[in-house]
């Protein structure tokens, strides 16, 4: 299992999700995300045993993103992942869309 899988599946039933950039034609609401790292930050014995992955949720909302974000918050927690940042990022004149990033982290086993 990886955070990109994970989160494909929780997002995508909400709104159209996609990772690194938004291919197609954009809708008015939508989500990119953003591997950022993957880390050995829990380990024993000298060896890494799990990995932390992290990546950023920006969703893209045309109108009010309130609601939405709010939903996708409590998806999150209740999907235990631990989230390290919430931001407005801010309105893209060019483009109408308001931006808003949620990063995310959680552990996995590491896989041979």
């Amino acid at each position: 299992m990886s955070i990109l899988s994970e989160l494909n599946a929780l997002l995508s039933p909400l709104l159209p999700v996609e990772t690194g950039v938004f291919s197609e034609a954009a809708p008015d609401r939508y989500a990119v995300i953003t591997p950022m790292t993957d880390s050995f930050e829990l380990y024993t014995d000298d060896k890494p045993r799990h990995e932390t992955q992290e990546t950023r949720i920006s969703l893209f909302d045309k109108g009010n993103y309130t609601s939405l974000k709010n939903q996708i918050v409590q998806s999150l927690i209740g999907s235990d992942f631990t989230i390290t940042d919430r931001r407005y990022v801010g309105h893209e004149d060019d483009t109408g869309y308001h931006h808003y990033a949620i990063d995310v982290a959680k552990n996995y086993e590491l896989e041979e």
